[in-house]
């Protein structure tokens, strides 16, 4: 009897001890879950208070670059953190220790207000497996429901165009909303040209000229219409190539791009009128034609376009850059930047050059960043009250005892959680996904077999 004890006494040591290891893993697990919850919510209160925006692309970029997260993960903690602001039962258990953040970051693809509470039972009831796997059906029903929908709208386009009884043409129809958002903004682009008309032929005519009535709404559409029939007719149906039709003129004067705060014009092909530092930064990186005026304003010579930076520079730039340069940032493209401006006599060399993307160009130009070479070819960018940039910010400091840390956190703001917080209400039942959304979404009218 003594061997037998002394045998059940041996086994049953390492299994208490396996025993509280794994409440000790549960428990820490909803004390992460809980402290996962602040994380988010400071990140989405970060995110609307804009403070990623000084310097980085994205509040995903920031979090990538000063908190060391992979740029997926980093992006999939903003989407869960705005997504939260507006489901707030999911974010109070995902507080308490509940949900695990990877219940929530399922749910989070789906949940709206008005499902979120059958959501939530779903999460509390399930594995994450079971989660995810309803959720990927959800997605699906969705999905099918918005093809059929989309179908349904391509199919039922139409347009007809008859003579009425009285010799006006009619027209009716209905367009899929892509080719009606096309359509509405090519109206206003014609009833704008045609405003600008009458404003011109109304000053060039006497008062007694100028109709008394002005046109409706209706009747500036049918107008608008006929204009753009014209114009479609006269220019022909191809629309250009994409060079062609977004490329940006800018006119500005020697003096503005030489220094900012110098009189003359920056301004846009239409007149519109950009800042100095605007066309600065436009003038990096672009094609460039001199023209020189006479006292009265008139053309007197025009030089031929070149291009501020050669193609064969471009080319070692982009090699020796791989992208952009500013610190965080890493996007693979981006725009030749003059760190001594061309207008300032700022050599076209690679010494004198750096890659910079579009955001980061801007910040650059108009936002007060500061970037400068250093003597061993090293840049270094500052922020705009003139503190340098680090391309690793420094480690935040933690406790020698992080966990213990955690634990009171939690408790001072009254959480007491336990190795059966997180534990789902599932007791081994097999998961029938289509009977669970049948039951769940709004739009299943009829069981689907849905596979894994």
């Amino acid at each position: 009897m003594n061997i037998i004890a002394l045998r059940i006494d041996a086994i049953a040591e390492p299994v208490a001890e396996s025993d509280r290891l794994g409440d000790e893993i549960a428990e820490l697990s909803a004390h992460l879950a809980a402290a996962t919850a602040h994380l988010l919510e400071l990140i989405r209160e970060f995110d609307a208070r804009g403070g990623w925006s000084h310097g980085s692309r994205t509040c995903a970029h920031w979090l990538a670059w000063r908190v060391g997260m992979d740029l997926g993960t980093a992006r999939e903690h903003v989407r869960v953190a705005r997504a939260l602001g507006s489901l707030p039962r999911l974010a109070d258990a995902l507080a308490r220790g509940e949900l695990s953040y990877s219940k929530v970051r399922a749910l989070t693809r789906v949940a709206t207000p008005e499902i979120e509470e059958r959501l939530l039972a779903v999460g509390k009831a399930g594995t994450a497996c079971h989660v995810e796997r309803i959720v990927r059906g959800w997605r699906r029903v969705d999905a099918l429901a918005e093809a059929r929908e989309t179908a349904h709208r391509q199919k039922s386009r139409a347009v007809q165009v008859y003579e009425d009884d009285d010799g006006m043409v009619v027209i009716r129809g209905r367009l899929t909303p892509e080719a009606g958002a096309v359509l509405r903004q090519a109206l206003d682009a014609a009833r704008e040209t045609l405003y600008q008309r009458a404003r011109g032929t109304d000053a060039a005519n006497s008062p007694e000229d100028v109709p008394a009535e002005t046109p409706s709404m209706a009747q500036q559409q049918a107008d608008a219409l006929a204009l753009l029939a014209e114009t479609a007719l006269h220019h022909g149906i191809d629309p250009g190539a994409p060079g062609d039709r977004y490329q940006v003129v800018v006119h500005v004067d020697a003096a503005v791009l030489a220094e900012p705060d110098r009189p003359g014009q920056s301004v846009l092909e239409g007149g519109t009128h950009v800042s100095a530092e605007t066309s600065r930064r436009l003038a990096c990186d672009a094609s460039r034609v001199v023209m020189r005026h006479d006292p009265d304003g008139r053309v007197v010579e025009v030089d031929a376009r070149t291009r501020t930076i050669p193609p064969a520079i471009r080319r070692a730039l982009h090699h020796r850059d791989h992208g952009c340069r500013f610190p965080g940032c890493e996007l693979p493209f981006g725009q030749g930047h003059h760190i001594r401006h061309w207008a300032h006599g700022g050599p076209t060399t690679l010494s004198n050059l750096a890659m910079l993307c579009r955001r980061h160009h801007r910040a650059v130009h108009e936002e007060g960043y500061q970037v400068e070479r250093q003597p061993d070819g090293e840049l270094r960018f500052r922020r705009p009250d003139g503190r340098p940039l680090p391309d690793v910010p420094p480690p935040s400091a933690i406790p020698n005892d992080p966990v213990q840390a955690l634990r009171a956190r939690n408790e001072a703001v009254g959480l007491h959680l336990h190795a059966r917080t997180t534990c789902p209400g599932w007791l081994g039942e097999p998961l029938d996904v289509g009977w669970a959304l049948d039951v769940l979404h709004p739009r299943a009218l009829q069981p689907l077999a849905i596979g894994e």
